[in-house]
């Protein structure tokens, strides 16, 4: 059993190869490419749209919710980034269910990743927001003490984040692997709808931490001032 797809080599030359985790990533940004012409060559703005069009506007809404719930801020700023990292993993996490795919997710060295595009779109959305000088404060509050384990924390969460999602796919293709040679002809339909299942709830949950972890660095507080303000405005 191959616990990751970097193990399966398609092509090798010197100290050059090309193994599943690569052409399988392809395969995936490919669907992600020709999907997305197809379903918005012919986007309409009048009352009969199409089922596909349907389709597109409720996942977007759907998205743009979750990142407003979870960053309490207009979520167009994030909704390429977030979306996505999402539909990345959805898909390839989906794509599982044809024989013979093996998702990239699998790999540690997609999900590490998947896990630095994070690491350096936290700052970066921070910065956008706040300003260098302002995102660099968080870091030394309540104290310049707190410098060192801010730093730390944000090198853990990356690693978690990679951890978490590799672990998660690469267990579950373990456990069917077992099911599926105890009892081959029982498990098969059973299985794949539930690797299904558990793959966009994992997509779905890389999602949204990515998403708190910008939401941290872009929230601006207000301070005693504003508040002591606003209290004054109201009375008034």
């Amino acid at each position: 059993m191959e616990l990751s797809p970097d193990s399966t080599i398609f092509w090798q030359w010197g100290p050059i190869s090309l193994n599943a985790t690569i052409v399988f990533t392809w395969v995936v940004m490919a669907v992600l490419v020709v999907g997305s012409w197809l379903i918005t060559r012919r986007l309409s703005v009048d009352d009969h749209v199409s089922r596909r069009q349907n389709l597109l506007e409720t996942l977007v809404t759907f998205m743009n919710d979750q990142i407003r719930a979870t960053s309490r801020q207009e979520p167009g700023r994030f909704l390429p980034f977030v979306g996505t990292l999402f539909l990345f993993i959805a898909v390839s996490n989906s794509l599982e269910i044809f024989p013979g795919f093996e998702p990239p997710t699998g790999s540690l060295s997609t999900t590490a990743a998947l896990a630095i595009c994070v690491f350096i779109a936290v700052p970066f959305f921070g910065i956008l927001q706040k300003g260098v000088s302002g995102y660099l404060k968080h870091y030394i509050k309540p104290s310049v003490f707190m410098l060192p384990f801010e730093v730390i924390g944000e090198f853990s969460r990356t690693l978690a984040l990679a951890v978490r999602l590799y672990g998660n796919i690469m267990s579950g293709t373990i456990i069917v692997g077992i099911l599926l040679s105890i009892a081959p002809l029982f498990f098969p339909i059973i299985m794949e709808v539930l690797g299904l299942l558990i793959g966009l709830i994992q997509a779905y949950i890389f999602a949204v931490l990515a998403m708190v972890y910008i939401a941290s660095a872009t929230s601006v507080q207000k301070g005693p001032e504003s508040a002591h303000a606003k209290e004054d405005k109201g009375g008034k």
